[in-house]
Formats: C-alpha cells, structure tokens, sequence
C-alpha cells in the first residue's frame, strides 16, 4: 500500500497576513483580472489572473511559502483547487480576500486612473435588456428595439475594443477617484 500525501487547502486571516507581508515572509499572488488588480490590491501583491493561470510562470520567490487572493476567496480557491490538482500538496489563500482585508481596515494601493469594472457594464447592460423585453412583452412591443441595441452595442464593443457604455460610466461621479 502506497502512502499518498494528503493535499491540503488552508486559509489565513488578513491580520495573520498582514504581519507576514510586513516582515517579508510569504509571496502575495493575486487572481483577479488586470482590470481589478489596477483599481485596488493589497501592497506587494503580484498579478496572476485565474483566466490565464499558467503554473509554469507562477510568481514563486524561491522557497518562501505564497498565500493566494482574490476580491472574495471565490477564485482564489478555485486556484487553490489547480495547484493541488498539479501537485501540490499545501495551498493557502486569503479568508475573505480584498473584501476581508478592507474590513479589517487595512491598507490598499489604489490607481486612480484605473477603468471602471466590468462588473458595471455587465449590471447596466443587463438590466437595460431585461427592461426592454419586459416593456415589450407588457406594454408594447416597439420597446425590444431598447434590447436589440443593448446587443448591438455589446457586439460593436466585442468587435472593436471600444465601449460606448463603459465610456459613459467612467464619467459617473462614483467613478471617478479624488
């Protein structure tokens, strides 16, 4: 009988954290998208998004351990998942993630030239096309044109690289950094 090692995912707490960036003892890894990253991440941190994890470029500092982060801990288990999928035996990530480190009132590097999130795009555009085929099936059909541009804008957005939308929400008072 062969004894395989268990694999282990454990967590830490941004506190516990916090002192071991400070003292220079563990890597920081951050999964979240570039987008994410430049608006707000925890000092240190090094960029390494989930959607093109690539083990063999992982941003190891020799044989200092590394704590993996995301906005909630949601991607960074699933990275967490990947590595012990690979091999590894032990992964740790943030309890919480930015979201835990922020309540815990702890300090974060911001851009404030950084875009606006993706997120804000995908609400608006999503409610703008609910709202649209809600009206044209409740009050008259005239108004699925609203949903119908809602797609086109996506689609010349995807085609281009430019959207019209994001655009206009980066102008929005809460968007802008003082």
């Amino acid at each position: 009988m062969t004894n395989t090692p268990t694999k282990t995912i454990h967590t830490i707490d941004a506190l516990t954290l916090e002192k071991l960036l400070h003292k220079g003892d563990v890597t920081l890894i951050d999964v979240r998208e570039l987008d994410e990253y430049r608006s707000e991440r925890i000092e240190g941190s090094k960029l390494f998004p989930l959607s093109t994890f690539d083990l063999e470029k992982l941003p190891l500092e020799g044989n200092k351990p590394f704590v993996l982060t995301c906005r909630s801990a949601n991607r960074s288990g699933q990275a967490a998942q990947r590595l012990l999928a690979a091999g590894y035996t032990e992964v740790t990530h943030l309890q919480g993630g930015l979201n835990a480190w922020k309540q815990a009132g702890l300090p974060l590097k911001r851009q404030s030239n950084a875009p606006i999130s993706l997120r804000q795009v995908h609400i608006v555009a999503g409610s703008l096309v609910v709202t649209g085929i809600l009206l044209g099936s409740l009050v008259t059909p005239g108004f699925f044109v609203l949903s119908g541009l809602v797609g086109c804008g996506l689609l010349f957005s995807g085609i281009s690289d430019n959207c019209m939308m994001a655009n206009l929400l980066a102008k929005l008072p809460y968007n802008q950094v003082q």
